[in-house]
Order: structure tokens, then C-alpha cells, then sequence
């Protein structure tokens, strides 16, 4: 597993003179040297998209012995079905060849603690009201049910037949599917 630690950090002590971003330039430099052209297409080789959170934690690669090249992984708050994750999934099967779909939320989502009022409170910070809603949630399960009904009634995607659900465990790894029901 990779972790922050495998980005350059500053000699302890030290004053730090640039910001993470350039911590990670640098980082990238490095992978650039070694980096060689891996020969690979946009299509995913195993024709499967992943919709998941954004959660640092999840490590989606790892956690579904994924490599390079296997998939498409689309990641947002909440690995909500959103009209955007609509957008890159119809790409992706219509234009790139995924045929299956695989659902990820997690246990301990940020979004479970968050409710609409959160844009309200942007709104009277920013003077203006978020187009998007925050698709805040209070039952992970529900909300996975939810995600798979909306892609596969989504007029947009072709095939909805092998779309499932999961809900990942930050404290153990495991998978736990949801019964789409």
C-alpha cells in the first residue's frame, strides 16, 4: 500500500519550503523516471467500471486486486450515482466497452454526518446557492440500493444487468454486498 510516506517529505526539523503540491510534483518526478509507456488503450481489460467514495482510506486498487489497466474507477463524495457518475459511466460503456458496474460505499462515510442544509450554509456564506445537492445519507445500505437502482434505470446505459453493490469496511478490508432488493 502506498501512503503519504512514500512522498518526499522534509528532513525532520527542517523548515518546510514548498507545499504538498509540490511534494507531489516532486513524487511524480521520481515516478517519471522510472516510468515506462505500458502499451495499454483506454478500454479497461476487464470491462468494468468502478463507482466508489472519495475516501482516502479506500485503497480500490489494492482492496480489489486490481491492476493498471483492469478498470475504470469513478470516485466522488459518497460514491453517490449522481447525473455526473451518469455521464462518465454512459462514456465509458458506450465509448470505451465496460460491461459491468461495481458500487462501493463504505463504512464511516463522511456524508452519513453531513444534510442539505450544508449547501444552505454555503449559500449564506458565498451568496450563492450550489446547484448540486450534497446527497447526504444516514443508512449505507439504502443508499447503495439507491445508487444501483439509479443506474440501472438510467436511459443512458446499456448494460445494467451486472451492476452490484458493496458497502467496504475501513476497519476490516471485507466486502459486504448489498441485496439490491
Amino acid at each position: 500500500m502506498t501512503t503519504s510516506a512514500s512522498v518526499p517529505a522534509e528532513p525532520e526539523g527542517a523548515i518546510s519550503t514548498g507545499t504538498v503540491t509540490d511534494r507531489l510534483v516532486d513524487a511524480n518526478q521520481q515516478y517519471a523516471a522510472a516510468f515506462s509507456d505500458p502499451g495499454m488503450d483506454a478500454r479497461p481489460v476487464l470491462r468494468v467500471a468502478v463507482v466508489a467514495c472519495m475516501d482516502a482510506r479506500l485503497d480500490l486498487h489494492a482492496a480489489l486486486g486490481l491492476e493498471l489497466g483492469d478498470c475504470h474507477t469513478i470516485r466522488n463524495a459518497g460514491g453517490v450515482v449522481t447525473d455526473d457518475v451518469i455521464r462518465s459511466l454512459t462514456i465509458s460503456q458506450r465509448a470505451l466497452g465496460t460491461r459491468s458496474v461495481v458500487l462501493i460505499h463504505h463504512t464511516g462515510c463522511g456524508l452519513e454526518a453531513l444534510t442539505e442544509d450544508f449547501r444552505h450554509d454555503l449559500e449564506m456564506e458565498v451568496g450563492q446557492r450550489p446547484a448540486w445537492a450534497v446527497e447526504a445519507f444516514r443508512d449505507v445500505e439504502q443508499d447503495v440500493r439507491q445508487s444501483m437502482q439509479r443506474v440501472r434505470t438510467s436511459p443512458f446505459l446499456v448494460h445494467t444487468d451486472d451492476v452490484r453493490g458493496f458497502v467496504f469496511d475501513v476497519k476490516t478490508g471485507l466486502l459486504r454486498e448489498i441485496d439490491p432488493a
